[in-house]
């Protein structure tokens, strides 16, 4: 009956280590598309994104392939850490930069909750390594083995832990991404728009100096760039006015969602959210979100 009871628990861990080993692939692959979706061209944060991309790539393997607690314990924390990044992103900002809701993100929180849940039991159940104890195997042996072994042998209730901290979890998710914004560097509607010198080009900024653009698949009449692509290129609102000496023409369109969006010379106007101070122009010439994006550009 030990023997089945063992056998039983290793085949559970087995399912567990499988199922782990795709969450944490499922996220580097998520952080991978954010990174080359706009993440990359963030100061610091870029390259931290590209960490969690080989992280939980290697992890994954190191779970499926080695297994073990402390390959579960690794990969229960990365993932813990990465949900903990996010959340003081969203509420605090890092490194300069506060993150906006998105719906990929909060994808890739569910994720690493859900990675977290599954991963967390197996660095608390008895390493079992794919070898079940052999039929009459005292239970002496057992109380004699490893100092980790009997710390983990006391701790009760461990799934409830587990299950009680992912719980927790999820609410703090869903606390954040309720109250997470869009970027503030949008301005508002009646803001003036000015230009400034970007590598040698005069560029439209807005009225606190960020760099518009302007989306190539967008017509002069409406703008494809929603969703998650408006989250990481927020649009600038309608009436805008030009500064003094600006030539062109500004005016409006009604985005899908009603709200109203102003253009300039036939252009529906972006800012990016990887621009985190005036003067940067980090979107131009980029092949994201289904099309390229340019910097507006004013002459005369």
């Amino acid at each position: 009956m030990e023997y089945s009871q063992r056998l039983g628990a290793a085949r559970v861990q087995l399912g567990l280590r499988v199922v782990g080993a795709g969450l944490l692939a499922a996220t580097g692959a998520t952080h991978l598309d954010l990174y080359l979706t706009g993440y990359k061209n963030i100061p610091t944060i870029g390259w931290l994104f590209l960490l969690q991309v080989i992280a939980a790539f290697g992890l994954a393997l190191l779970v499926l392939i080695r297994g073990g607690r402390l390959a579960a314990a690794l990969g229960a924390g990365f993932s813990v850490a990465t949900l903990g990044g996010y959340l003081l992103s969203i509420w605090f900002g890092l490194f300069g930069f506060k993150e906006v809701r998105t719906t990929a993100g909060i994808v890739a929180g569910l994720i690493e909750i859900a990675t977290f849940a599954v991963l967390a039991p197996i660095a608390l159940m008895p390493e079992t390594s794919g070898q079940a104890a052999a039929p009459g195997r005292s239970g002496s042996h057992a109380a004699g083995g490893s100092l980790m072994a009997r710390v983990q042998a006391g701790i009760p209730h461990a799934g409830q832990i587990v299950a009680g901290l992912s719980v927790l979890a999820l609410v703090l998710l869903g606390i954040a991404v309720a109250g997470a914004g869009t970027p503030a560097t949008t301005g508002g509607s009646g803001q003036v728009l000015k230009t400034t010198s970007i590598k040698g080009a005069t560029v439209l900024t807005n009225a606190k100096g960020f760099t518009l653009y302007w989306f190539a698949p967008d017509t002069s009449t409406k703008s494809v760039c929603n969703g998650s692509c408006a989250a990481y290129w927020p649009p600038v609102p309608g009436h805008v006015t030009l500064a003094s000496g600006v030539a062109g023409t500004v005016g409006t369109i009604t985005r899908s969602n009603g709200a109203s969006q102003a253009t300039y010379n036939g252009h529906p106007l972006y800012t990016y959210i990887s621009d985190t101070s005036p003067g940067q122009a980090n979107g131009n010439n980029l092949n994201l979100n289904g099309g390229l994006w340019h910097e507006i550009t004013v002459s005369g």
